[in-house]
This record gives C-alpha cells, sequence and structure tokens, in this order.
C-alpha cells in the first residue's frame, strides 16, 4: 500500500505527467487518431519538461546571486525557499502529505465536474506544497490520521478550484480569453497586483504594447534584453561583494561570472518561454475533448510561467521592482523588530514577474511598477508573519515564499490559537458554502470561455 502510494504521489506531484494524462484522456474523448493521440500527449509534457529545465536554469543562476548579495551588504535573515521547508517537513510528515496531495485532486476534480467551479489544477508541485502546509497546521491545531487527511484533502481540493476562479476575470484579459486559469499558488498576488494596477495605471500604455525605436531594435528580442539586465545586475553585486569573497563562488574573473551567469539566466528564460508555447498548442485543444465529453466546460489552471510569453517585458520589469519592494521591506521589518526576510531572487522573479505581467495588461508601465513593488513588500511580510508559526512546529528559520501559502498558513494558526479545533471547521464550511453558492443564482458563472488553438496561438505571440 505504502509503494502504491508512494507511486501515485511521484505521478500527481509531476505537473508534466499531470498534462500529459489530461491532454491523452481529452484526446481519447474526441476520437482522435493514434498519430495526433501520440503526439497531443507527448507535447504537453516535453513542454513542461522543457518549462522545468528552463526555471532550473533560471534558479542554478538565481541562488548564488542570493549569496552574492547577503555578502556584499552584510545582511543575516532567513531567506523564504518553498523547497527547503518542504523538504524538512517530509521527514515528519511524508505520508500525510502524499495522502493530502491525492485527495485534494480527486476532490479537485469532483469539484470541477459536479459544482460551477470548472478549474482542474495541473502545477502538481504546487499542490505537493500546500499539501505539505496544510499536513503541517493541521497536526499543529490535534488533527491527526484519517481526520486530518480528509480535512486537508477537501481544503486542498476546494482552494484548488476556487483559487483560479476569484481572479479568472484578471486572467482573460491578461491571456485575452486564452482558455486556461491561473494554477500556481501566489494566485492572490497576482489578483492583487491586477486589481492595484487597474487603479492607478492605464492599460493603454503598456510593456506588451511597447514600440521600440531602430535605434534600440535589439532591445525587442525580449532574451537580449534579459540578458543585459542580468549582466548589469549580476555585475554590481559582485563588485560589491568584492574579490576574496567571489573566489569562493566561482575561479572565474567577476567580469566573466556576471556575463555567463546573467547570459545563462537569460537563456533559462528563453527555454521556458518555448516550453510555453509547445505547452498551450496542444493542452488547450486537448483539453476540449475534456469539456465537451467529461467535465463540461472544464478548464486548465496552469504555473504561472506559463503567462510570461503575454507580457514579456513587464517579467523582468515585475522582477526588479518586487525585487526592490522586498529590499524596502526587509528594511521594514528589521526597524519593527521582526525577523528580516531576505528577498529570495526566485520567488521574486517567478512571482514578481507575474505580478509584472497581470499589472501591465491591467493598468500598464505604471500599474506594472506600482504593484509589483507592494507585491514586493508583501513577499518580505508575509513569510515574516508565517515564521512564528512554522517555528512552533520545528521549521525554525525556514518559511515558506509564495503568497498563498503565507495568507493560509497565517490564518489557520491564528484562528486555531483563538478559537481552537472550531475554526478549522468552520473554515471548512466556509469553502463549501463558497462551493455550493453560484447554485442559487443562475446567472453566476465562474467558469471562462475557451478559444480555438489559431486564436489561442495569436494571443501568445
Amino acid at each position: 500500500m505504502q509503494a502504491l502510494l508512494s507511486f501515485l504521489t511521484d505521478i500527481f506531484s509531476q505537473p508534466a505527467f499531470l498534462m500529459g494524462i489530461i491532454a491523452f484522456v481529452g484526446l481519447v474523448a474526441l476520437r482522435s487518431p493514434f498519430n495526433k493521440l501520440l503526439t497531443g500527449t507527448l507535447k504537453p509534457i516535453l513542454g513542461y519538461l522543457m518549462l522545468s529545465a528552463g526555471a532550473g536554469v533560471i534558479v542554478s543562476n538565481l541562488n548564488p546571486l542570493g549569496d552574492i548579495i547577503e555578502a556584499g551588504f552584510n545582511i543575516r535573515g532567513v531567506i523564504p525557499n518553498n523547497e527547503a521547508i518542504v523538504s524538512v517537513a517530509q521527514q515528519m510528515l511524508g505520508v500525510e502529505t502524499m495522502s493530502i496531495l491525492l485527495l485534494g485532486f480527486i476532490i479537485n476534480l469532483i469539484i470541477a465536474r459536479f459544482t460551477k467551479y470548472k478549474y482542474i489544477f495541473l502545477t502538481g508541485h504546487h499542490s505537493f506544497f500546500l499539501a505539505c502546509l496544510f499536513s503541517a497546521v493541521l497536526q499543529a491545531a490535534h488533527f491527526s490520521g484519517w481526520w486530518l487527511i480528509a480535512i486537508g484533502g477537501f481544503l486542498l481540493g476546494s482552494w484548488s478550484a476556487i483559487s483560479p476562479a476569484i481572479g479568472q476575470r484578471y486572467t482573460k484579459q491578461v491571456t485575452d480569453d486564452g482558455g486556461i486559469a491561473m494554477g500556481h499558488f501566489g494566485s492572490l498576488g497576482y489578483y492583487l497586483s491586477a486589481f492595484i494596477a487597474k487603479r492607478v495605471g492605464n492599460k493603454a500604455d503598456s510593456f506588451a504594447d511597447t514600440e521600440i525605436s531602430e535605434k534600440w531594435g535589439f532591445l525587442r528580442d525580449t532574451t537580449v534584453t534579459t540578458g543585459i539586465i542580468m549582466v548589469i545586475i549580476y555585475l554590481i553585486c559582485s563588485l560589491v561583494a568584492g574579490t576574496q569573497y567571489m573566489k569562493t563562488i566561482t575561479e572565474l574573473n567577476p567580469l566573466i561570472f556576471s556575463i555567463l551567469c546573467g547570459l545563462q539566466f537569460a537563456v533559462g528564460v528563453a527555454i521556458v518561454y518555448n516550453g510555453v508555447r509547445l505547452i498551450l498548442g496542444d493542452l488547450v485543444p486537448a483539453f476540449q475533448g475534456i469539456s465537451q465529453k467529461i467535465i463540461p466546460d472544464s478548464i486548465p489552471a496552469v504555473d504561472c510561467a506559463v503567462f510570461f510569453t503575454f507580457s514579456p517585458t513587464a517579467v523582468v520589469v515585475g522582477f526588479i521592482c518586487s525585487f526592490i519592494g522586498g529590499l524596502v521591506g526587509m528594511f521594514i521589518l528589521g526597524g519593527v523588530g521582526m525577523a528580516l526576510i531576505i528577498p529570495g531572487m526566485v520567488p521574486h522573479f517567478f512571482c514578481g514577474g507575474t505580478s509584472g505581467v497581470f499589472a501591465d495588461k491591467l493598468g500598464g508601465k505604471r500599474g506594472c511598477i506600482i504593484a509589483s513593488f507592494i507585491g514586493g513588500i508583501l513577499l518580505a511580510f508575509l513569510p515574516a508573519l508565517l515564521l512564528p508559526a512554522l517555528g512552533e512546529l520545528g521549521f525554525q528559520n525556514s518559511t515558506f515564499a509564495d503568497f498563498d501559502f503565507a495568507v493560509w498558513g497565517i490564518v489557520i494558526g491564528n484562528l486555531f490559537t483563538q478559537f481552537g479545533q472550531i475554526a478549522i471547521y468552520a473554515i471548512c464550511v466556509v469553502l463549501l458554502i463558497t462551493l455550493l453558492l453560484p447554485f442559487c443564482f443562475k446567472s453566476v458563472k465562474v467558469v471562462g470561455d475557451t478559444k480555438t488553438l489559431d486564436e489561442l496561438n495569436k494571443s501568445s505571440k
């Protein structure tokens, strides 16, 4: 039984396999011929593997930059990292986490089939992270065994369906009704950025629509622009850190190191973009089979990096503004005597970059800059507020990085402290009411429209 549970967890925690399985089921439902069945199943898998490979290149180049900044500016504190805290938690709560993950996905499918929340959450590793958080906080709330798994699975499955729906009106504007939803647990941050940008900016003046003059024509290539900006950032940080420290990082000359890391980072971004195009090219059309035959009107909720292609320049701007906001937030935390949260380059790139895309599409350049900066400050404060609760669980000096994780951890931890287990049951009731409430209003729709493949390809260019 343990071996089967582990095998299923390995599958459902891998977005590539999930996308392939969903695409396969959709194509079978459409009665596609074998050649289309084969290519339509493999391309989403290959696309996500390409996206993951690009993300791996980005992460491998961002991690040393965080260390360089920490040493160069003599900053000591906690760097939020999802993978680090999950690896620790798995040693204590492995079975509970795996069980919550599997049950959560099943509940997500049931919700998509029988309610008006038609979103199928496909970012398996983020589901795994949230399952880990729920297993930890529920154990701290004195739940155990199957009851812990049942509550955790319901929380995960419900939020997997509800979180894409909360901001789908924004997602549709970002993707030009692209037939996809946000499947990433930094979603509340992205929706907040869109909300802020819409009120402070002007979407008619966006980075996505900016025309660059012939004199600066080389900047039209996002890969080149990203490479130049990152080389400058690496070089400045390396100079501040000093030659002696840089010798502990690399044997290369700091200038050569900066150029290589900056350009490798740009290559990683380019790989991500190509992976996204592979995913969009086949997953959404295959999903029409699911939507028509099995789960009517269902929509795939996909990773945040899938949205990068809709405003590539805003990704870089959002990252930089988010990181600056993280630095400001760190200094404010220090000033008020809270734990220092050192800006993690990885969360600020993926979360800040995605916030930049949403903000740019809803509020243009000004909205992108302001909203991403505010989001960066929150990426400092939320993990700091979550840190005490996690410390009590034995996860000292480590905290989750992304928006939704922090919100859920803070809410459950504080409500349990104030009201006990009854607060957890109340949260479940609220989620259940949220799932059932649209049935009371015939006009309420919590799904988005799909588009043809040709329209989708045009909107992603």
